[in-house]
């Protein structure tokens, strides 16, 4: 069984910094794209950054330049540095990765349980 799990959520102050971390464990054969998604309260889920097995990046809009999502495949380990953090990032901070559990299995989509992330003074 495959699990996603996130840490390094908390309360910062506006123009501060957090980095969030998300390891996958269990039955897995490879992992391929790995992202983060936030939920704000009231809002949709939308991709905040994502990151390929060959390390192309894509940003939301409202992030780039602030954010910068870094993978490490030995640990299965995907990570978000958010730099000058802004109120309107505040929101639960969900993981995803697409991880084949054995070689030629299919791709499916795999999720955490979320870390909060407020800032706020």
């Amino acid at each position: 069984q495959v699990q996603l799990v996130e840490s390094g959520g908390g309360l910062v102050q506006p123009g501060g910094s957090l980095r969030l971390s998300c390891a996958a464990s269990g039955s897995i054969f490879s992992i391929y794209t790995m992202g983060w998604y936030r939920q704000a309260p009231g809002k949709q889920r939308e991709l905040v950054a994502k990151i390929t097995s060959g390390s192309s990046t894509t940003y939301a809009d409202s992030v780039e330049g602030r954010f910068t999502i870094s993978r490490a495949d030995a640990n299965k380990t995907v990570y978000l540095q958010m730099n000058s953090l802004k109120p309107e990032d505040t929101a639960v901070y969900i993981c995803n990765a697409n991880i084949a559990i054995i070689r030629g299995g299919i791709l499916r989509a795999y999720w955490g349980q979320g870390t909060q992330v407020t800032v706020s003074s």
